[in-house]
């Protein structure tokens, strides 16, 4: 009788059930909970002597704090101790990736294995570190600038003080990322993406509340209609991929003589392998001009780029859309390289039937990556505009602010991601796991 209702329950819904009776796996979850409870606390901590009003203001003005805001989910806007959120440890990781091949010593790291990775993961430690207090006095700068906090300096009477705040900032990034590290460890999931999942995910019911609360309720069906098919496409493109078949011989000595075997196997080629980081890098660049352009008030050449390189004009979005599609084949091809795929296979005795192993390898796994990268490349490029193409196809300006592409595409992509390593920790245990 148990196993007949056992059956009858949704697969999904059987599966988190045997998933949380499960000891390690209830631990791990339980932990994971724990730890973004602790963040949802911290990241209403504020700094003192703030106006309210006046960050409140600031940051509905500047698209570029609240690109950066999504990150922290809210807490750059009551300017908590936590308001860089771990937005310094991704600039410091994709700088990282960057430089790793085209910097020897680095390179040379990524091929010690584990102690290599360790040590260049150190090194994105540092950088986080430098980056977060660069960044912490900027933007303390900034809102000193917009009349919400003041006495920021690092001359006189205000050294101390700023000194301190700085220093709070940064080391509150840094308690972020170890909490992050915590959950890769302890817990479920990728510790940074599920914290950055959390922010979205926390700063939702206000996008909703916006929408209700000014009884704009076709808007809310178009947010509504546009989020499924953008969530549609990220699930489609981003578990699309070119299987290249391998085949794998190996010698086995058995009762005295030499036999040759041969395996077969494939590499999972993504068509969307850069996942959300074009768009990081595209959308900075975007908001850079016009955050730089809002110091010069009153200057013809700071107007112009405010009007025409602002989110209201074509002129932004075409852009921003070629920006996305160059940065997704610079970022594939960096961790393509990277993962220095040919002479992997050549070493562990694999070849692709009717490739020849070295050069010829790894020119035809670069044609194929260069041609499926399109596909990934236009896809994000799309994702990226569609909060425009929302706003046209609607007449309703406000669908560019609530409809955000990089929160979707990052919310879809963690909860497949943590999806997949319930379903192998189930898969281990004997238990059916989401997808059959």
């Amino acid at each position: 009788m148990r196993q007949e209702k056992k059956r009858s329950r949704p697969q999904i819904i059987q599966a988190m059930v045997d998933a949380f009776k499960q000891p390690d796996i209830r631990s791990k979850l339980l932990f994971t909970l724990f730890i973004l409870v602790i963040y949802r606390f911290i990241a209403h901590v504020s700094m003192p002597g703030i106006d309210r009003a006046a960050l409140q203001e600031m940051y509905n003005q500047s698209e570029l704090l609240g690109m950066l805001d999504l990150f922290s989910g809210g807490a750059m806007r009551n300017l908590s101790i936590v308001a860089m959120g771990v937005y310094p440890y991704i600039t410091a990781s994709i700088i990282m990736t960057v430089l790793t091949p085209i910097i020897p010593k680095l390179q040379l790291l990524s091929r010690e294995g584990e102690a290599g990775r360790s040590k260049i993961n150190q090194y994105t430690h540092w950088l986080t570190l430098v980056l977060a207090i660069v960044q912490g006095y900027s933007q303390l700068k900034l809102v000193e600038s917009e009349g919400v906090i003041s006495n920021v300096g690092l001359t006189g009477s205000a050294l101390l003080p700023t000194t301190a705040m700085v220093f709070s900032l940064a080391a509150g990034t840094m308690f972020l990322v170890w909490l992050g590290e915590r959950i890769t460890e302890k817990g479920i999931g990728n510790g940074l993406s599920i914290l950055i999942f959390a922010n979205i995910v926390a700063s939702l019911p206000q996008t909703f509340g916006q929408l209700t609360v000014t009884d704009n309720w076709s808007g809310l069906v178009w947010f509504s209609v546009f989020g499924i098919i953008i969530v549609f496409g990220v699930v489609l493109f981003n578990e699309a991929q070119r299987r290249i078949p391998v085949q794998y011989s190996k010698s086995v000595f058995r009762g005295g003589k030499m036999y040759r075997q041969a395996g077969a196997s494939h590499i999972p080629m993504r068509v969307n392998s850069a996942g959300m980081i074009p768009l990081i890098f595209a959308m900075s660049i975007m908001l850079l001009p016009s955050t730089i352009a809002s110091y010069f008030p009153g200057n013809s050449a700071a107007m112009w780029v405010q009007t025409y390189m602002g989110s209201g004009f074509w002129l932004y979005w075409v852009v921003y859309f070629l920006l996305v599609v160059l940065f997704t084949f610079f970022y594939t091809i960096v961790s393509y390289q990277q993962q220095n795929l040919p002479d992997t296979l050549q070493k562990q005795g694999g070849f692709i039937p009717g490739i020849r192993p070295g050069k010829p390898t790894g020119k035809y796994l670069s044609g194929v990556i260069n041609r499926i990268t399109w596909g990934g490349a236009f896809f994000l490029g799309i994702i990226a505009v569609m909060p425009f193409i929302a706003a046209k196809i609607t007449r309703d300006p406000a669908m560019q602010i609530v409809i955000s592409s990089t929160s979707l595409l990052i919310i879809v992509g963690v909860v497949l991601d943590t999806m997949r390593q319930l379903e192998s920790q189930l898969i281990m245990r004997r238990y059916d796991g989401f997808i059959k």
